[in-house]
């Protein structure tokens, strides 16, 4: 029964080009991770050495009050004061938005991720190194810090296309867009040709790309799963385990809109609708993401109901 549903999934080109996709954003978060982790840290040195107003020994002396909100953050010490003006020198966007809200500033003096997230995405706050996050985030940190020097557009495009596949209300995108993805993808690519881990994974992307899936229905000797026309084989498991990496993913980039009330009520109330009778149909998918799916309800019921105060709120009470 599973791997018929995983067939039928797989019999529709636009989703499978979905799955293409998102799979080559797993192997790129996979491949950035232990570069961004030294990067990370060659960076946090370089601050210490070039200033002298950042010393890995002097604290915080007012953590209770220097608590970044969101966007905001006021410093309440010279010592947060300091590592603000400098983190602000080298962003790359430093008069738009930056998620102050991800860190924690008495821990910059000695912990080289809490700067780092000052350069990411929203919703990263409990995130403790590179293994933890996903590729948009760590896109976002490579094109936001100078540290970085590579084509920025090349960075930008590959985030564009990242929020294309998760904004997707239908899990879908065309053949067309998958060619041009590839492309987008082999010129970020090509901006780490000297790092061998980097290097290594586009021709795994290339052919997972380039490849149909075939999904087969075995027969008592055959094996299930999907296979590369190369002949590299993904077990039925496998294939699994990356849709429910990438719904995780889409159903947490819609928890993190309606808690921003960064797109309408309306608008996250319809794409609930489409991914709950997407696995409605899909109960092999179902069952892992019941708490996702609860934990986005619940948010979305409250804004509901705030919002459904509001008009109550600004109507004055007729007199009896």
């Amino acid at each position: 029964m599973v791997l018929s549903e995983l067939a039928a999934r797989l019999n529709c080109a636009e989703y499978k080009n979905w799955v293409k996709a998102g799979h080559c954003l797993l192997l790129l978060r996979d491949c950035l991770q232990g570069f961004v982790g030294r990067e990370v840290l060659a960076f946090h040195r370089g601050l210490l050495a070039a200033s002298r107003g950042l010393d890995p020994r002097a604290t915080c002396l007012t953590v209770s009050r220097c608590i970044p909100r969101a966007r905001q953050f006021q410093p309440q010490c010279q010592v947060c004061s300091e590592w603000k003006r400098e983190i602000l020198k080298h962003h790359t966007n430093r008069n738009g938005d930056i998620h102050w809200g991800n860190c924690r500033p008495g821990l910059w003096p000695v912990d080289a991720w809490e700067v780092a997230k000052a350069f990411m995405p929203r919703g990263l706050a409990d995130k403790t190194g590179p293994e933890e996050c996903d590729a948009v985030a760590l896109l976002s940190l490579i094109n936001s810090c100078d540290h970085f020097v590579v084509d920025r557009k090349k960075v930008t495009e590959v985030i564009k296309c990242r929020n294309e596949i998760m904004h997707s209300s239908e899990m879908k995108v065309s053949s067309v867009w998958l060619r041009d993805f590839q492309r987008k993808i082999q010129n970020f690519l090509n901006e780490f040709r000297s790092i061998p881990e980097i290097v290594a994974v586009y021709s795994t992307m290339e052919q997972l790309l380039t490849s149909d899936w075939a999904v087969h229905i075995p027969e008592e000797d055959e094996r299930d799963g999907c296979e590369y026309e190369a002949g590299v084989h993904l077990s039925m498991s496998q294939v699994n385990e990356i849709e429910m990496e990438l719904l995780k993913e889409k159903l947490q980039e819609m928890y993190l809109q309606a808690k921003e009330q960064e797109v309408l009520p309306e608008e996250i109330s319809n794409q609930l609708a489409v991914v709950k009778e997407f696995l409605r149909k899909n109960k092999d998918l179902r069952t892992g993401l019941t708490e996702d799916m609860q934990k986005l309800d619940s948010l979305h019921l409250q804004h509901q109901k705030l919002e459904s105060k509001e008009p109550e709120a600004q109507t004055p009470e007729g007199k009896a």
